[in-house]
Formats: C-alpha cells, sequence, structure tokens
C-alpha cells in the first residue's frame, strides 16, 4: 500500500500558544511528528501550513511544507488544499497526522492506510475503552461498529448504552463490555479528501461537534483499524508538553 502523509498544523492554538512550533529535544513538534511519519513507510511527509514560522521551521530541518490559506475551517479542508496541488491521482491514499501527535505509532499509521479500496474512501482507527471514567467522559470520543468493521456511528455519549449493566450499577464495567475509543487518525482517498470539502455541515456533526459524522450523514463508509491498546497521548496542555518532553530527553 502506498501512501502519503500530510500534517495540518496551524499556528494559533488557545491552550498551548505557538503548539506546532514547540521544542521537543531541540526540534519543534511538528518536526517530531513529520520524523514520526516517516517511520510508517510513507512515500512522502508533508505539512500543511498556514504561516511562515512554521514553513521556515520546516525548511531548517529538512521537512516539506506546503503554504494554505489561513480561512479552512478544519485541518482535512487543509490538507485537501495541499493534497489538491501535489498532483495526486484520485487513487491515491492520504493519511491525516495531526500536528500534536509526535509519538504516533507509525504501525497504525500504515495499518490504517491499507484499509483504503474497495468502496472505502476513509479509514481511522479506535481501540477498546476499559476505563469506567472514560466511558462517561463526553472528551472521549466512541464509535460503534458493523459487522464489516465499518463506522455506524461516532459520539461523545456513553454508546453502545449496556441497559442492564448501567441499571444496576455505574460504578463499574458490565461483563464482557468494551466499548470504543475513537483515535484522531485518518486515511482518504484523494478523490474523496477533494469531495470533503463540497459537502454540506451535518445536523449531527454540529450537535456532536465531531466533523467525521459529516461522512456518514452523507452516505459515505469509514472503515476502522481496531488496535488493541490505547496509543501515546498527543499535545493539547502544557502539562502534556512536559510529558513528551520527558519521552525524548536521554
Amino acid at each position: 500500500m502506498s501512501f502519503i502523509v500530510i500534517i495540518p498544523a496551524r499556528l494559533a492554538s488557545t491552550r498551548l500558544p505557538n503548539k506546532p512550533l514547540a521544542d521537543i529535544g531541540g526540534k519543534p513538534m511538528v518536526v517530531r511528528v513529520a520524523e514520526q511519519a516517516a517511520k510508517s513507510g510513507a512515500s512522502r511527509v508533508i505539512v500543511a501550513t498556514d504561516h511562515e514560522d512554521i514553513l521556515q521551521a520546516c525548511a531548517r530541518h529538512g521537512v516539506s511544507a506546503g503554504m494554505t490559506r489561513t480561512d479552512h475551517p478544519s485541518g482535512t479542508d487543509r490538507i485537501a488544499e495541499v493534497a489538491a496541488q501535489l498532483g495526486l491521482t484520485a487513487e491515491d491514499v492520504v493519511v491525516n497526522v495531526q500536528g500534536d501527535e509526535p509519538l504516533i505509532d507509525p504501525g497504525l499509521i500504515a495499518a490504517t492506510a491499507a484499509l483504503i479500496g474497495g468502496g472505502v474512501p476513509m479509514a481511522t482507527a479506535a481501540h477498546p475503552i476499559d476505563d469506567i471514567a472514560d466511558m462517561f467522559n463526553p472528551n472521549v470520543v466512541k464509535v460503534v461498529l458493523d459487522k464489516a468493521g465499518r463506522a455506524l456511528y461516532f459520539s461523545r455519549a456513553t454508546v453502545p448504552w449496556h441497559r442492564d449493566g448501567f441499571a444496576a450499577s455505574r460504578e463499574t464495567v458490565p461483563a464482557g463490555y468494551r466499548p470504543l475509543r475513537h483515535i484522531g487518525l485518518y486515511a482518504y482517498s484523494n478523490a474523496f479528501l477533494q469531495t470533503y470539502p463540497t459537502l454540506d455541515a451535518s445536523p449531527l456533526e454540529q450537535i456532536e461537534a465531531l466533523e467525521q459524522l459529516r461522512v456518514l450523514w452523507h452516505g459515505y463508509p469509514i472503515a476502522v483499524h481496531l488496535t488493541p491498546g490505547a496509543p501515546a497521548g498527543g499535545v493539547d496542555t502544557p502539562e502534556d508538553l512536559i510529558r513528551v518532553r520527558r519521552s525524548f530527553a536521554g
């Protein structure tokens, strides 16, 4: 499976200013993400950014980068612009790796990319949830699959709801119950990636604040790669940045 990785990197961040340029072991975070993504076997890794400072930081470290408009509503729209600049074929596979995931598993990238094809224009990943607090945490996005491993629905709610188990107690995990946490990694055929920005936003997407629901709303399937455990966390807060810096120390 041949694929390319595009990393959306926007300089503005409400919780962590200038996050893509945060130093991690002597290199900007976005560069660390690109280096990790390159281990996946991608034929090319490129950063999609709206800021000259990120463009220059990538150039200093030998990372390819493309400039985009500043008004994109999502990272998906941003990488679609760069993919269009590259002159890809409709069948080429593009993986969206978030710019704040310097510890992302390269194997997870490759496995998600491998699901594209055979009528599947988009893929993502998930892992089982074992912690009861995560099951009820709206910041932990859940996904429900059909028997073919394709997404039926994504939600911030606890789905599927274990009627009998939670009627007895919401303090313990019901026997045999393992809901799935969605991992924010996406792969697309380039044809679908270019279609996505033309799709109208859906009511479900607006209610849940989950842009992947737009895809299901319009009738496109999303395949889901299941991995047994949670991947290393990304960087959303100053505390996350300290944790990741420790991983690169020494």
